[in-house]
């Protein structure tokens, strides 16, 4: 039988023999023959459709391990699972080309009306309700969810004093609930803020290693919301239909997947995939994203834990908040359908619509 080398395999393939030998080690593409003297690998000509067909779907963006079913497969089944797996793509893509309209709108009319001359004209209310359940594993509730007039936040504790740490950070922010704040002093008054909330869990942990908490808030001024954001808590909106996510998660997982060295279907059996890149500890001065949100009378925000994000599908989220009219009605059916899919995790929600002051 003629064997073709490692290095004529890879050109005929157009498979680098990097990315022949990474194959080998997964068990997606063996060599053919091992030289047990020198290990160098060497393939048949036979097995150059497969290694094609893994090039392929690898330029198509599909995950590894999926690639390993789809081979294995025979070649009508194998079409019906790449069917599958691009409908998935082109709806996944479709939400983040909704959410690139809707960022272009927002920062056009941000460069149309100069911050000097901008006027919240339009006074709104935020009809509210919050939750927070334990979950069905973990033996605490280390979350804490707030929902008031001006302030909605969220936070997720972790570590030995995960929640004194979450519950410090919250209680940090409250008299934004009671402080009516001026749109053009916002962000920088939610700026000292957090520095205060970094200084709570802190004093909140009392020397605990490992201790610190998420924190995702907003906070209404006039028409407008300000979004405080650290760790990996969401926000959401929902908005003539369509579900934003308008966070970004401060994750090892997700800094791969914005360079490109993973996809989101790998993200989430990652190993780290837990693991945070920014949260309120306490120590170093914390680095939150902080913007201003032009809010819609008819829009509905939701903020949560990981707890929902990574056990609830986004279309899941995006029918309850539908489909269930009132905030209170909405938390207790979102938290909910966490725990009817394992409850792994402690899990809050907060639920604000957006009207019109009376």
């Amino acid at each position: 039988m003629h064997m073709l080398t490692i290095g004529a395999f890879a050109k005929a393939s157009r498979l680098s023999p990097k990315a022949l030998r990474l194959y080998d080690e997964l068990e997606l593409l063996r060599p053919a023959r091992v030289d047990p003297a020198t290990g160098y690998r060497y393939y048949t000509a036979g097995q150059l459709e497969r290694a094609r067909l893994v090039a392929w779907l690898r330029r198509i963006g599909m995950p590894l391990a999926r690639i390993r079913e789809v081979c294995a497969l025979d070649p009508a089944a194998a079409a019906g699972e790449i069917r599958a797996y691009w409908a998935r793509v082109e709806a996944e893509t479709a939400v983040r080309r909704d959410l690139a309209a809707f960022l272009v709108d927002q920062l056009s009319h941000a460069s149309r009306t100069p911050q000097s001359s901008r006027k919240d004209t339009t006074m709104l209310e935020l009809r509210h309700s919050a939750g927070s359940d334990r979950g069905l594993v973990r033996p605490e509730n280390q979350d804490t969810a707030y929902a008031g007039g001006r302030l909605l936040a969220v936070a997720d504790g972790f570590g030995p004093a995960g929640a004194p740490a979450s519950g410090a950070a919250v209680a940090a922010l409250r008299f934004l609930d009671t402080e009516e704040v001026p749109a053009g002093d916002v962000l920088d008054v939610l700026e000292d803020a957090v520095r205060g909330a970094n200084d709570a869990v802190r004093d909140a942990a009392d020397g605990a290693d490992g201790a610190g908490t998420t924190l995702t808030a907003l906070v209404r001024t006039g028409s407008r919301l300000a979004l405080v954001h650290i760790g990996d808590s969401r926000a959401y909106l929902l908005r003539d239909g369509a579900l934003f996510l308008i966070t970004h998660d401060h994750t090892v997982v997700r800094s791969m997947i914005d360079e490109g060295r993973l996809t989101a279907e790998e993200a989430t059996t990652h190993p780290r995939r837990a693991l945070l890149l920014k949260a309120l500890t306490g120590a170093a001065p914390p680095h939150a994203e902080l913007r201003l949100h032009d809010a819609h009378p008819g829009d509905r925000y939701l903020l949560c834990s990981d707890g929902l994000s990574t056990v609830v599908p986004e279309a899941r989220i995006r029918a309850l908040l539908t489909r269930t009219p009132s905030p209170a009605d909405t938390v207790r059916a979102l938290l909910a359908e966490a725990n009817g899919a394992g409850g792994p995790d402690n899990v809050s929600c907060v639920v604000a619509d957006v009207v019109e002051a009376a």
